[in-house]
């Protein structure tokens, strides 16, 4: 377990030493709780990168770090992971472009990331608490059910930004099948107490892509 970002830092700094080349990393886990101090410890970083360029220069870096490739587990089945570095307490998750099959990094979620890393070569940014909401309800992991309560009754987040959001990817990548996915887990945390004023509209993105699948069926 991480209990402090300045570990992370750290690291980011070390990682720096080993780069030849300038990339970005968006933070959108965890680690980003438990640097605003909403979580007091993250199993894990996931990181984003734009590029498969950019990938493959922090894959280089950290096994000159001496970091071991893990294989995903069922937890991770819908979320497309490109790697999992790990180093003793410290494990990546890096994602190439998209999180959870077509859920991509939209320039609306860079526009609204901020930097809080500036380095020789490495920028890190950490994504909005929206953003990073979405993101967690994608997975299979029980901790993010927990992490997206937090955000929501610490944060006050932006929910008609998380709609217009989860409209974009769902327009844009040709990937309606997440809204099923997203919905279900909205139920869960309905279920256990959580106010979702967005929750209406979200059941007319359900109902309209199981609407258009059963014509789809029908012919």
């Amino acid at each position: 377990m991480i209990k402090d970002f300045e570990g992370i830092k750290e690291l980011f700094e070390e990682i720096d030493k080993v780069i030849s080349k300038k990339i970005k990393f968006y933070i959108i886990g965890g680690a980003v709780l438990l640097y605003q101090g909403m979580k007091p410890a993250t199993k894990d970083i996931d990181i984003v990168v734009e590029t498969k360029k950019e990938f493959r220069e922090i894959e280089k870096a950290l096994k000159k770090l001496d970091f071991k490739l893990q294989i995903p587990g069922k937890e991770y089945t819908h979320m497309n992971l490109s790697q999992i570095f790990q180093k003793k307490d410290f494990r990546l998750d890096i994602f190439e472009k998209e999180v959870c099959g077509k859920f991509s990094l939209s320039k609306t979620m860079i526009k609204r990331a901020k930097k809080i890393i500036n380095l020789k070569n490495i920028k890190a940014y950490i994504c909005s608490n929206e953003d990073i909401f979405l993101f967690k309800t994608m997975t299979e992991r029980e901790g993010d059910l927990e992490d997206c309560i937090s955000i929501a009754t610490t944060t006050d987040p932006n929910w008609s930004l998380m709609l217009e959001e989860l409209r974009y990817q769902i327009y844009h990548n040709k990937k309606d099948v997440w809204i099923t996915w997203i919905g279900e887990r909205l139920d869960i945390l309905e279920d256990r107490g959580l106010i979702i004023p967005i929750i209406e509209e979200i059941n007319k993105l359900r109902e309209k892509y199981y609407y258009e699948l059963e014509k789809k069926q029908k012919k």
